[in-house]
């Protein structure tokens, strides 16, 4: 995924992605003890996740989080707002959402992430043929 163009979390690319981002669509559950958000994650990492939608919280947002990929027991993690891709109404954007960055990981949600993570980035797009 490319670095969003308007980077209000700051920083360089290198800072905010310590690990590859793999592309998915899963659905989660945001909640700042306020506010629900049900949405999708577009791609995660071990160490945070990018959420799509045109209304992300404010910057720093503590959040909790509940997604369930496919075949996996699901997730309960807390996370913050690390950065945003604001949506523009003039078309300029077609990723509009906000990164969050996992906070609070116990050895055993963390240990599950690397796992999962390395698992879907390794997996073959298609059968090896017997040539």
């Amino acid at each position: 995924m490319s670095v969003p163009p308007d980077n209000q979390g700051g920083g360089s690319a290198d800072d905010r992605r310590a690990g590859p981002r793999i592309d998915v669509t899963w659905a989660v559950d945001c909640s700042d003890g306020e506010t629900f958000l049900y949405s999708y994650i577009r791609n995660i990492s071990t160490m945070g996740i990018f959420i799509a939608t045109r209304t992300p919280p404010v910057m720093g947002t503590p959040l909790r989080l509940r997604f369930a990929p496919p075949g996996e027991t699901g997730f309960e993690l807390d996370g913050e707002v690390a950065w945003i891709n604001a949506w523009r109404e003039e078309g300029e954007n077609l990723n509009p959402g906000f990164g969050v960055r996992f906070v609070n990981l116990t050895a055993e949600d963390r240990e599950r992430l690397v796992s999962l993570v390395h698992a879907i980035a390794y997996l073959p797009d298609e059968e090896p043929r017997g040539d």
